[in-house]
């Protein structure tokens, strides 16, 4: 069953959950499947950057992960679901929209998510995109990220948003792109429309990995790697490691950016995943 919401949103349920899921563009061009690392709701993939990308003759596709946005939550610090479940629910969207095979990009923790349903489910991903993300393996340089500010009560928004704001300057590791103003507007939104945000601060850390072993050197589907030469979490030798793990992947760092995509380089990008997602 499909909700509708007013601003072109729709709440589509999927594996016993809602899942808030939004389009752009036609349905019958070439679906991009954006999906957000951990605590990041569907609006982290800016509605600007989704409508540039779909004038490039794409299908859009952008949702709330679990215990994100819209989507079903649950119990701060008791999420029930494992890992597997969001790439399943990744496919479900799929379904849902009657995608049959899609280009696939991964932000952050979602780089994972990538990687289960590009080994595991080969015949639904005509390419790979991971942005911000890593390999995990031993030897990479530790992350750098620091954050001063104590955890918030859930309970004040405004702490919230402070927190939250700060959390993204922090990982954006001194980019010069990094915007106060653009990113406290779109925090509040985030917040305002979370049906729990404790849970959202708590629970994508909370959840069993499961399946995250699966091999990158396994996947078939061509890939590329974007990282930000600025990034604090996952420092560059990280996407280098992605890159080098895939066969035939490419990387495309982009100067100045941290663990984000900053506005002033998403000419960069959307040029970049527009002729990535030329593949047949």
């Amino acid at each position: 069953m499909t909700n509708h919401l007013s601003n072109g949103e729709q709440l589509i349920e999927i594996n016993d959950v809602e899942l808030c899921v939004e389009t752009f563009g036609d349905p019958a061009n070439p679906a991009i499947l954006l999906i957000d690392g951990a605590t990041a709701s569907m609006l982290w993939w800016e509605t600007e950057l989704c409508e540039q990308i779909s004038r490039g003759d794409r299908f859009v596709i952008r949702y709330d992960n679990r215990d994100t946005g819209r989507s079903t939550s649950y119990p701060p610090g008791e999420p029930g679901y494992r890992y597997t479940d969001l790439a399943g629910d990744a496919l479900g969207i799929l379904d849902a929209l009657n995608v049959e095979r899609a280009h696939i990009v991964c932000r952050s923790m979602s780089g994972g998510i990538g990687l289960l349903i590009g080994v595991d489910h080969p015949d639904r991903v005509k390419s790979l995109t991971f942005v911000s993300t890593s390999t995990g393996e031993d030897g990479l340089p530790p992350s750098t990220y620091e954050l001063a500010l104590p955890d918030p009560d859930p309970t004040d928004s405004a702490a919230v948003v402070d927190y939250i704001v700060a959390s993204a300057e922090a990982g954006s590791g001194g980019s010069p792109y990094f915007d106060e103003i653009a990113t406290r507007a779109l925090v509040e939104r985030d917040v305002a429309r979370a049906r729990d945000i404790a849970s959202t601060l708590v629970n994508h850390y909370a959840m069993s990995f499961d399946g995250s072993s699966r091999d990158f050197a396994a996947i078939k589907a061509p890939t590329l790697v974007v990282h930000g030469d600025h990034d604090p979490i996952c420092p560059l030798p990280h996407g280098h490691s992605v890159r080098d793990a895939i066969p035939g992947a490419t990387l495309l760092i982009l100067a100045g950016a941290g663990h984000d995509l900053p506005k002033p380089l998403w000419d960069v990008f959307a040029p970049a995943l527009l002729q990535h997602s030329g593949q047949p």
